[in-house]
Protein backbone atom coordinates (compact mmCIF):
# COMPACT_ATOMS: atom_id res chain seq x y z
CA UNK A 1 0.00 0.00 0.00
CA UNK A 2 1.40 3.27 -0.62
CA UNK A 3 2.50 4.83 2.64
CA UNK A 4 0.73 8.01 4.14
CA UNK A 5 1.49 9.96 6.80
CA UNK A 6 -0.78 9.33 9.85
CA UNK A 7 -1.44 10.45 13.80
CA UNK A 8 -3.47 8.85 15.86
CA UNK A 9 -5.20 11.41 18.46
CA UNK A 10 -5.93 9.57 21.85
CA UNK A 11 -6.61 10.32 25.27
CA UNK A 12 -6.48 9.01 28.74
CA UNK A 13 -10.48 8.87 29.05
CA UNK A 14 -13.33 10.18 27.75
CA UNK A 15 -13.95 13.68 27.77
CA UNK A 16 -10.00 15.03 27.17
CA UNK A 17 -10.55 16.62 24.31
CA UNK A 18 -10.45 14.30 21.34
CA UNK A 19 -12.93 15.26 19.51
CA UNK A 20 -11.68 18.80 19.31
CA UNK A 21 -8.29 18.40 18.76
CA UNK A 22 -8.43 15.86 16.32
CA UNK A 23 -11.51 17.63 14.52
CA UNK A 24 -9.46 21.02 14.74
CA UNK A 25 -6.15 19.29 13.42
CA UNK A 26 -8.23 18.28 10.46
CA UNK A 27 -9.48 21.75 9.69
CA UNK A 28 -5.70 23.23 10.26
CA UNK A 29 -4.46 21.39 7.86
CA UNK A 30 -6.84 21.56 6.03
CA UNK A 31 -6.60 24.76 5.80
CA UNK A 32 -3.24 24.98 5.14
CA UNK A 33 -4.35 23.15 1.69
CA UNK A 34 -3.42 19.76 2.54
CA UNK A 35 -6.07 16.51 1.71
CA UNK A 36 -6.61 15.04 5.15
CA UNK A 37 -8.32 11.27 5.25
CA UNK A 38 -10.33 11.79 8.78
CA UNK A 39 -10.78 8.45 10.57
CA UNK A 40 -12.78 7.69 13.90
CA UNK A 41 -11.67 4.10 15.69
CA UNK A 42 -14.67 2.48 16.70
CA UNK A 43 -18.43 2.58 15.88
CA UNK A 44 -19.33 6.37 16.39
CA UNK A 45 -21.59 7.53 13.80
CA UNK A 46 -21.56 11.22 15.09
CA UNK A 47 -17.68 12.01 15.16
CA UNK A 48 -17.44 11.49 11.27
CA UNK A 49 -19.88 13.92 10.42
CA UNK A 50 -17.77 16.54 11.75
CA UNK A 51 -14.40 15.29 10.56
CA UNK A 52 -16.14 15.55 7.08
CA UNK A 53 -17.15 19.00 7.67
CA UNK A 54 -13.70 19.82 8.98
CA UNK A 55 -12.02 17.91 5.99
CA UNK A 56 -14.46 17.71 2.97
CA UNK A 57 -13.99 14.23 2.71
CA UNK A 58 -16.11 11.05 4.24
CA UNK A 59 -15.04 10.93 7.54
CA UNK A 60 -14.57 6.77 7.81
CA UNK A 61 -14.61 4.32 11.02
CA UNK A 62 -11.85 2.17 11.55
CA UNK A 63 -13.45 -0.58 14.13
CA UNK A 64 -11.71 -4.07 14.80
CA UNK A 65 -13.85 -5.70 16.14
CA UNK A 66 -16.93 -5.32 13.70
CA UNK A 67 -14.49 -5.73 10.50
CA UNK A 68 -12.08 -7.67 12.23
CA UNK A 69 -8.12 -6.71 12.72
CA UNK A 70 -7.47 -7.84 9.18
CA UNK A 71 -9.74 -4.84 7.82
CA UNK A 72 -8.08 -2.30 9.68
CA UNK A 73 -5.32 -0.77 7.49
CA UNK A 74 -6.52 -1.81 4.21
CA UNK A 75 -10.16 0.26 4.84
CA UNK A 76 -7.43 2.84 5.90
CA UNK A 77 -5.90 2.92 2.97
CA UNK A 78 -8.97 2.93 1.27
CA UNK A 79 -10.32 6.25 2.67
CA UNK A 80 -6.78 7.64 3.14
CA UNK A 81 -6.16 7.37 -0.92
CA UNK A 82 -4.68 10.10 -2.70
CA UNK A 83 -4.07 12.42 0.56
CA UNK A 84 -1.25 14.35 1.86
CA UNK A 85 -2.11 13.50 6.15
CA UNK A 86 -3.91 10.79 7.74
CA UNK A 87 -5.71 12.15 10.74
CA UNK A 88 -7.00 8.68 13.01
CA UNK A 89 -9.59 10.28 16.62
CA UNK A 90 -9.46 7.51 19.07
CA UNK A 91 -12.13 5.95 21.48
CA UNK A 92 -12.41 6.46 25.26
CA UNK A 93 -8.96 5.85 26.92
CA UNK A 94 -5.80 4.71 24.86
CA UNK A 95 -6.50 0.90 25.95
CA UNK A 96 -9.90 0.49 26.17
CA UNK A 97 -11.30 -1.96 23.84
CA UNK A 98 -14.13 -4.52 23.18
CA UNK A 99 -15.31 -5.65 26.90
CA UNK A 100 -13.57 -8.54 27.96
CA UNK A 101 -11.49 -8.85 24.93
CA UNK A 102 -7.95 -7.36 26.48
CA UNK A 103 -7.14 -4.71 23.67
CA UNK A 104 -9.41 -5.64 20.76
CA UNK A 105 -10.77 -2.81 18.83
CA UNK A 106 -9.02 0.17 21.48
CA UNK A 107 -7.03 2.35 19.93
CA UNK A 108 -3.41 1.54 20.87
CA UNK A 109 -4.57 -1.81 18.95
CA UNK A 110 -5.73 0.09 15.65
CA UNK A 111 -2.68 2.54 16.61
CA UNK A 112 -0.71 -0.73 16.37
CA UNK A 113 -2.64 -2.18 13.36
CA UNK A 114 -1.57 0.66 11.35
CA UNK A 115 1.98 1.12 12.82
CA UNK A 116 1.15 5.19 13.54
CA UNK A 117 2.38 7.49 16.13
CA UNK A 118 -0.09 8.68 19.10
CA UNK A 119 -0.42 12.05 20.34
CA UNK A 120 -2.34 11.88 23.68
CA UNK A 121 -4.36 14.73 24.74
CA UNK A 122 -4.68 15.36 28.17
CA UNK A 123 -7.03 17.26 30.26
CA UNK A 124 -4.87 19.47 32.42
CA UNK A 125 -7.56 21.24 34.46
CA UNK A 126 -7.09 20.20 37.43
CA UNK A 127 -3.18 18.89 37.93
CA UNK A 128 0.66 20.25 37.45
CA UNK A 129 3.46 18.15 38.34
CA UNK A 130 1.52 14.64 38.29
CA UNK A 131 0.73 14.85 34.51
CA UNK A 132 3.79 13.69 34.10
CA UNK A 133 3.42 10.26 36.27
CA UNK A 134 0.34 10.31 33.94
CA UNK A 135 1.83 10.43 30.46
CA UNK A 136 4.81 8.50 31.80
CA UNK A 137 2.55 5.06 32.77
CA UNK A 138 0.63 5.65 29.25
CA UNK A 139 3.67 6.17 27.19
CA UNK A 140 4.96 2.82 29.17
CA UNK A 141 2.48 0.46 29.71
CA UNK A 142 2.45 -0.96 26.11
CA UNK A 143 6.00 -0.92 24.17
CA UNK A 144 4.35 -1.35 21.05
CA UNK A 145 2.36 1.53 21.20
CA UNK A 146 4.39 4.98 20.39
CA UNK A 147 3.40 7.87 22.17
CA UNK A 148 5.48 10.53 20.29
CA UNK A 149 3.80 13.86 21.74
CA UNK A 150 1.20 15.56 23.76
CA UNK A 151 -1.04 18.05 23.50
CA UNK A 152 -2.30 19.30 26.79
CA UNK A 153 -6.33 20.48 27.19
CA UNK A 154 -7.78 22.76 28.80
CA UNK A 155 -4.78 25.01 30.67
CA UNK A 156 -5.91 27.34 32.83
CA UNK A 157 -3.18 30.09 32.53
CA UNK A 158 0.57 30.89 31.35
CA UNK A 159 1.87 29.56 35.11
CA UNK A 160 -0.23 26.74 34.94
CA UNK A 161 1.24 26.04 31.22
CA UNK A 162 4.79 26.86 32.39
CA UNK A 163 4.08 24.05 35.65
CA UNK A 164 3.05 21.41 32.97
CA UNK A 165 5.92 22.07 30.59
CA UNK A 166 8.54 21.92 33.29
CA UNK A 167 6.82 18.26 34.35
CA UNK A 168 6.89 16.75 31.04
CA UNK A 169 10.65 18.17 29.87
CA UNK A 170 11.49 14.90 32.51
CA UNK A 171 9.00 12.66 30.73
CA UNK A 172 10.97 12.51 27.53
CA UNK A 173 7.44 12.96 25.67
CA UNK A 174 7.80 16.50 23.96
CA UNK A 175 4.58 18.64 24.48
CA UNK A 176 3.13 19.31 20.90
CA UNK A 177 0.27 22.41 22.05
CA UNK A 178 -1.29 23.93 24.42
CA UNK A 179 -5.18 24.43 24.51
CA UNK A 180 -6.63 27.11 26.44
CA UNK A 181 -10.70 26.82 27.54
CA UNK A 182 -12.88 28.10 25.26
CA UNK A 183 -16.54 28.21 25.16
CA UNK A 184 -16.85 28.68 21.21
CA UNK A 185 -15.26 25.24 19.96
CA UNK A 186 -17.89 23.28 22.48
CA UNK A 187 -20.47 21.18 20.65
CA UNK A 188 -23.99 20.61 22.35
CA UNK A 189 -24.68 16.87 23.47
CA UNK A 190 -28.05 15.27 23.89
CA UNK A 191 -29.01 11.23 24.72
CA UNK A 192 -26.41 9.68 22.14
CA UNK A 193 -24.03 11.86 22.33
CA UNK A 194 -22.76 15.23 20.16
CA UNK A 195 -25.68 16.06 18.12
CA UNK A 196 -25.08 15.08 14.22
CA UNK A 197 -23.45 18.06 11.97
CA UNK A 198 -26.72 17.49 9.68
CA UNK A 199 -29.09 18.60 12.76
CA UNK A 200 -27.09 21.84 13.61
CA UNK A 201 -25.02 22.50 10.28
CA UNK A 202 -24.55 26.52 10.30
CA UNK A 203 -23.56 25.97 14.43
CA UNK A 204 -21.47 22.84 13.56
CA UNK A 205 -19.55 24.88 10.73
CA UNK A 206 -18.56 27.67 12.96
CA UNK A 207 -17.93 25.27 15.72
CA UNK A 208 -15.32 23.55 13.31
CA UNK A 209 -13.94 26.42 12.14
CA UNK A 210 -13.39 27.66 15.85
CA UNK A 211 -11.70 24.61 16.58
CA UNK A 212 -9.33 24.54 13.75
CA UNK A 213 -8.50 28.26 14.45
CA UNK A 214 -7.83 27.23 18.34
CA UNK A 215 -5.75 24.09 17.41
CA UNK A 216 -4.06 25.97 14.62
CA UNK A 217 -2.59 28.83 16.78
CA UNK A 218 -1.85 26.25 20.20
CA UNK A 219 0.03 23.31 18.43
CA UNK A 220 3.08 22.89 16.46
CA UNK A 221 1.62 22.03 12.97
CA UNK A 222 4.96 21.77 11.69
CA UNK A 223 5.88 19.27 14.55
CA UNK A 224 3.04 17.13 14.46
CA UNK A 225 3.55 16.65 10.00
CA UNK A 226 6.98 15.63 10.82
CA UNK A 227 5.60 13.20 13.32
CA UNK A 228 3.06 12.03 11.06
CA UNK A 229 5.92 11.37 7.59
CA UNK A 230 8.00 9.27 10.67
CA UNK A 231 5.15 6.35 10.10
CA UNK A 232 6.85 3.66 8.87
CA UNK A 233 4.94 1.70 5.43
CA UNK A 234 1.33 0.26 6.90
CA UNK A 235 1.79 -3.64 7.27
CA UNK A 236 -1.01 -4.26 5.01
CA UNK A 237 0.15 -6.27 2.80
CA UNK A 238 -2.94 -6.23 0.12
CA UNK A 239 -2.93 -2.71 -0.20
CA UNK A 240 -5.78 -0.70 0.00
CA UNK A 241 -9.65 -2.35 0.38
CA UNK A 242 -11.68 -2.30 -2.91
CA UNK A 243 -15.69 -2.20 -2.94
CA UNK A 244 -15.78 -3.45 -6.57
CA UNK A 245 -13.38 -6.25 -5.50
CA UNK A 246 -14.98 -7.06 -2.35
CA UNK A 247 -18.49 -7.50 -3.84
CA UNK A 248 -16.94 -9.79 -6.57
CA UNK A 249 -14.90 -12.07 -4.18
CA UNK A 250 -18.25 -11.85 -2.01
CA UNK A 251 -19.33 -16.19 -1.03
CA UNK A 252 -22.21 -17.52 -1.39
CA UNK A 253 -22.65 -18.21 -5.24
CA UNK A 254 -25.87 -16.76 -6.01
CA UNK A 255 -26.98 -15.60 -3.07
CA UNK A 256 -23.97 -13.51 -2.54
CA UNK A 257 -23.97 -13.64 1.27
CA UNK A 258 -21.09 -14.97 2.86
CA UNK A 259 -21.58 -17.84 5.19
CA UNK A 260 -19.36 -16.58 7.95
CA UNK A 261 -16.96 -13.60 8.95
CA UNK A 262 -13.91 -13.70 10.32
CA UNK A 263 -14.23 -12.75 14.07
CA UNK A 264 -11.18 -10.56 15.38
CA UNK A 265 -23.14 4.87 -8.04
CA UNK A 266 -23.37 7.28 -8.15
CA UNK A 267 -25.96 8.98 -6.11
CA UNK A 268 -28.48 11.16 -8.04
CA UNK A 269 -29.61 13.63 -4.84
CA UNK A 270 -27.12 14.04 -2.05
CA UNK A 271 -24.58 11.64 -2.49
CA UNK A 272 -23.71 8.26 -0.88
CA UNK A 273 -20.34 6.78 -2.96
CA UNK A 274 -18.32 7.16 -5.45
CA UNK A 275 -19.29 6.49 -9.32
CA UNK A 276 -18.48 2.86 -10.02
CA UNK A 277 -18.22 0.52 -13.09
CA UNK A 278 -21.74 -0.53 -14.75
CA UNK A 279 -22.40 -3.92 -13.94
CA UNK A 280 -21.85 -6.96 -16.31
CA UNK A 281 -21.67 -6.61 -20.19
CA UNK A 282 -25.58 -6.24 -21.31
CA UNK A 283 -26.41 -3.19 -19.34
CA UNK A 284 -28.11 -4.59 -15.85
CA UNK A 285 -25.80 -5.99 -12.71
CA UNK A 286 -26.90 -9.42 -13.85
CA UNK A 287 -26.18 -8.51 -17.46
CA UNK A 288 -30.10 -8.31 -18.17
CA UNK A 289 -30.43 -5.29 -19.66
CA UNK A 290 -32.83 -3.61 -17.28
CA UNK A 291 -30.20 -1.18 -16.42
CA UNK A 292 -29.20 -0.45 -12.66
CA UNK A 293 -32.06 -1.61 -9.71
CA UNK A 294 -32.63 1.79 -7.51
CA UNK A 295 -31.66 1.49 -3.93
CA UNK A 296 -32.99 4.16 -2.26
CA UNK A 297 -31.19 5.47 1.23
CA UNK A 298 -32.82 7.57 3.83
CA UNK A 299 -30.65 10.50 4.99
CA UNK A 300 -31.42 14.16 6.23
CA UNK A 301 -31.47 15.04 9.68
CA UNK A 302 -33.24 11.94 11.16
CA UNK A 303 -30.91 9.04 9.58
CA UNK A 304 -27.66 10.32 10.57
CA UNK A 305 -25.97 6.59 10.83
CA UNK A 306 -24.54 5.35 7.84
CA UNK A 307 -20.62 4.01 6.81
CA UNK A 308 -19.83 5.02 3.71
CA UNK A 309 -18.93 1.56 3.01
CA UNK A 310 -22.19 0.72 2.51
CA UNK A 311 -23.31 3.40 -0.19
CA UNK A 312 -20.11 2.04 -2.07
CA UNK A 313 -20.42 -1.48 -1.37
CA UNK A 314 -24.72 -0.79 -2.79
CA UNK A 315 -23.04 1.03 -6.14
CA UNK A 316 -20.38 -1.93 -6.33
CA UNK A 317 -23.33 -4.30 -6.48
CA UNK A 318 -24.88 -2.63 -9.46
CA UNK A 319 -27.09 -0.57 -7.53
CA UNK A 320 -27.57 3.12 -8.47
CA UNK A 321 -27.64 4.84 -5.08
CA UNK A 322 -29.92 7.67 -4.37
CA UNK A 323 -30.73 9.38 -1.00
CA UNK A 324 -33.67 10.74 0.06
CA UNK A 325 -34.82 12.68 3.05
CA UNK A 326 -38.14 11.07 5.42
CA UNK A 327 -38.28 14.63 6.83
CA UNK A 328 -38.94 16.71 3.40
CA UNK A 329 -40.03 14.21 0.35
CA UNK A 330 -42.95 12.95 0.37
CA UNK A 331 -42.32 10.17 -2.02
CA UNK A 332 -39.46 7.40 -2.55
CA UNK A 333 -36.82 8.11 -5.06
CA UNK A 334 -38.44 7.16 -8.50
CA UNK A 335 -37.89 3.28 -9.51
CA UNK A 336 -36.98 2.69 -6.24
CA UNK A 337 -36.70 -1.43 -6.16
CA UNK A 338 -35.06 -1.26 -2.75
CA UNK A 339 -34.76 0.37 0.77
CA UNK A 340 -32.11 0.95 3.33
CA UNK A 341 -33.08 2.99 6.24
CA UNK A 342 -30.29 3.25 8.84
CA UNK A 343 -29.42 4.33 12.40
CA UNK A 344 -30.57 8.15 13.62
CA UNK A 345 -32.62 9.91 16.04
CA UNK A 346 -36.55 9.36 14.82
CA UNK A 347 -37.45 9.87 18.50
CA UNK A 348 -36.23 13.75 18.27
CA UNK A 349 -38.29 13.83 14.83
CA UNK A 350 -41.10 11.83 15.58
CA UNK A 351 -44.05 14.51 14.87
CA UNK A 352 -42.63 15.51 11.77
CA UNK A 353 -41.60 11.91 10.71
CA UNK A 354 -45.68 10.94 11.41
CA UNK A 355 -46.83 14.27 9.83
CA UNK A 356 -45.39 12.75 6.48
CA UNK A 357 -48.29 10.52 5.81
CA UNK A 358 -47.31 9.86 2.13
CA UNK A 359 -44.12 8.71 2.03
CA UNK A 360 -44.94 6.33 4.94
CA UNK A 361 -47.69 4.87 2.81
CA UNK A 362 -44.85 4.67 0.33
CA UNK A 363 -42.30 3.01 2.51
CA UNK A 364 -45.54 0.61 3.24
CA UNK A 365 -46.54 0.00 -0.01
CA UNK A 366 -43.16 -1.03 -0.73
CA UNK A 367 -42.54 -3.20 1.84
CA UNK A 368 -46.00 -5.04 1.34
CA UNK A 369 -44.70 -5.65 -2.36
CA UNK A 370 -42.28 -7.67 -0.94
CA UNK A 371 -39.33 -5.50 -2.01
CA UNK A 372 -36.53 -5.89 -0.27
CA UNK A 373 -35.75 -3.16 3.02
CA UNK A 374 -33.08 -2.87 5.16
CA UNK A 375 -33.67 -1.22 8.67
CA UNK A 376 -30.99 -0.72 11.44
CA UNK A 377 -32.27 0.87 14.79
CA UNK A 378 -33.96 4.18 13.72
CA UNK A 379 -34.64 2.21 10.45
CA UNK A 380 -36.35 -0.28 12.55
CA UNK A 381 -38.55 2.43 14.64
CA UNK A 382 -39.24 3.96 11.75
CA UNK A 383 -40.98 0.66 10.24
CA UNK A 384 -42.99 0.28 13.67
CA UNK A 385 -46.55 0.88 14.34
CA UNK A 386 -45.95 4.03 16.40
CA UNK A 387 -43.17 5.74 18.35
CA UNK A 388 -44.07 7.56 21.32
CA UNK A 389 -47.70 6.99 20.35
CA UNK A 390 -47.22 8.98 16.91
CA UNK A 391 -47.98 7.07 13.99
CA UNK A 392 -44.94 5.61 11.58
CA UNK A 393 -44.95 3.58 8.82
CA UNK A 394 -47.29 0.84 10.19
CA UNK A 395 -45.10 -2.44 9.01
CA UNK A 396 -43.92 -4.19 11.81
CA UNK A 397 -46.96 -5.07 14.36
CA UNK A 398 -44.64 -3.24 16.78
CA UNK A 399 -44.24 -0.28 19.16
CA UNK A 400 -41.27 1.87 20.44
CA UNK A 401 -40.74 4.09 23.08
CA UNK A 402 -38.12 6.46 24.53
CA UNK A 403 -36.31 4.89 27.41
CA UNK A 404 -34.13 5.96 30.39
CA UNK A 405 -31.61 3.15 30.14
CA UNK A 406 -29.18 3.45 27.40
CA UNK A 407 -28.33 0.22 25.34
CA UNK A 408 -24.86 -0.02 23.94
CA UNK A 409 -22.06 -2.40 23.43
CA UNK A 410 -20.86 -4.68 20.94
CA UNK A 411 -22.74 -8.02 19.71
CA UNK A 412 -21.65 -11.50 18.46
CA UNK A 413 -25.24 -12.64 16.12
CA UNK A 414 -26.26 -14.91 13.29
CA UNK A 415 -28.97 -14.89 11.28
CA UNK A 416 -31.67 -17.33 12.52
CA UNK A 417 -34.04 -16.50 9.50
CA UNK A 418 -33.12 -16.29 5.85
CA UNK A 419 -33.62 -12.18 4.52
CA UNK A 420 -32.70 -10.04 1.92
CA UNK A 421 -29.26 -9.38 3.85
CA UNK A 422 -28.44 -12.69 4.86
CA UNK A 423 -28.84 -16.62 4.77
CA UNK A 424 -29.32 -18.37 7.77
CA UNK A 425 -25.83 -19.35 9.46
CA UNK A 426 -24.27 -15.98 8.54
CA UNK A 427 -22.82 -14.62 11.45
CA UNK A 428 -21.45 -10.98 11.97
CA UNK A 429 -20.47 -8.56 14.71
CA UNK A 430 -22.43 -5.59 15.16
CA UNK A 431 -22.81 -2.84 17.85
CA UNK A 432 -26.09 -1.49 19.47
CA UNK A 433 -26.53 1.97 20.83
CA UNK A 434 -30.39 3.19 21.46
CA UNK A 435 -32.40 4.52 24.23
CA UNK A 436 -35.36 3.40 23.14
CA UNK A 437 -37.74 0.56 23.33
CA UNK A 438 -39.45 -2.31 21.15
CA UNK A 439 -42.11 -4.23 21.96
CA UNK A 440 -42.16 -6.98 21.21
CA UNK A 441 -38.74 -6.76 20.52
CA UNK A 442 -38.85 -9.60 17.69
CA UNK A 443 -41.40 -11.09 15.25
CA UNK A 444 -42.02 -14.59 14.81
CA UNK A 445 -39.15 -14.73 12.27
CA UNK A 446 -36.37 -13.11 14.47
CA UNK A 447 -33.63 -11.20 12.47
CA UNK A 448 -30.85 -12.58 14.82
CA UNK A 449 -29.77 -14.93 17.26
CA UNK A 450 -27.43 -12.92 19.61
CA UNK A 451 -24.77 -14.58 21.44
CA UNK A 452 -23.43 -11.47 23.32
CA UNK A 453 -23.56 -10.01 26.17
CA UNK A 454 -26.26 -12.13 26.52
CA UNK A 455 -28.74 -14.87 24.62
CA UNK A 456 -31.33 -13.57 22.58
CA UNK A 457 -33.30 -13.68 19.38
CA UNK A 458 -34.09 -9.96 18.28
CA UNK A 459 -35.42 -7.92 15.19
CA UNK A 460 -38.05 -8.86 12.34
CA UNK A 461 -37.82 -10.64 9.45
CA UNK A 462 -40.95 -10.47 6.74
CA UNK A 463 -41.36 -10.58 3.18
CA UNK A 464 -38.34 -8.66 1.90
CA UNK A 465 -38.02 -6.56 4.88
CA UNK A 466 -34.79 -7.31 7.57
CA UNK A 467 -34.79 -4.54 10.69
CA UNK A 468 -33.06 -4.83 13.91
CA UNK A 469 -31.66 -2.69 15.99
CA UNK A 470 -28.36 -4.80 15.66
CA UNK A 471 -25.31 -1.87 13.68
CA UNK A 472 -23.53 -3.77 11.06
CA UNK A 473 -20.42 -2.72 8.95
CA UNK A 474 -20.73 -4.30 5.47
CA UNK A 475 -17.34 -4.39 4.61
CA UNK A 476 -17.16 -6.89 7.03
CA UNK A 477 -19.44 -8.93 4.77
CA UNK A 478 -19.61 -7.54 0.81
CA UNK A 479 -22.16 -10.21 0.41
CA UNK A 480 -24.88 -8.58 1.62
CA UNK A 481 -24.39 -5.57 -0.68
CA UNK A 482 -24.55 -8.07 -3.03
CA UNK A 483 -27.32 -10.18 -1.88
CA UNK A 484 -29.61 -7.42 -1.10
CA UNK A 485 -29.06 -5.83 -4.92
CA UNK A 486 -29.73 -8.95 -6.42
CA UNK A 487 -32.98 -9.24 -4.54
CA UNK A 488 -33.63 -5.34 -5.67
CA UNK A 489 -32.81 -6.29 -8.94
CA UNK A 490 -35.68 -9.70 -9.07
Amino acid sequence: MVTIPRLVIAAPASGSGKTTVATGLMAAFTRRGLAVSPHKVGPDYIDPGYHSLATGRAGRNLDAYMCGPELVAPLFAHGARGCDLAIVEGVMGLYDGASGQGELASTAHVAKLLQAPVVLVVDASSQSRSVAALVHGFASWDPEVRISGVILNKVGSDRHEMLLRDALDESGVPVMGVLRRAEQVATPSRHLGLVPVAERRGDAVAAVAAMGAQVGDGCDLDALMALARSAPRSPAGSGAWDPVAAVQGAAGGGDGCDAAVPLPGPARNQGSGPRTPDGPEGGGPDGSGRGRPVVAVAGGPAFTFSYAEHGELLAAAGAEVVTFDPLRDVALPEGTRGLVIGGGFPEVYAPELSANEPLRKAVADLAAAGAPVAAECAGLLYLSRSLDGLPMCGVLDAEGRMSKRLTLGYREAVAITDSALAAVGTRLRGHEFHRTVLEPGAGSAPAWGMHLPERRVEGFVQQGVHASYLHTHWASAPGIARRFVERSAR
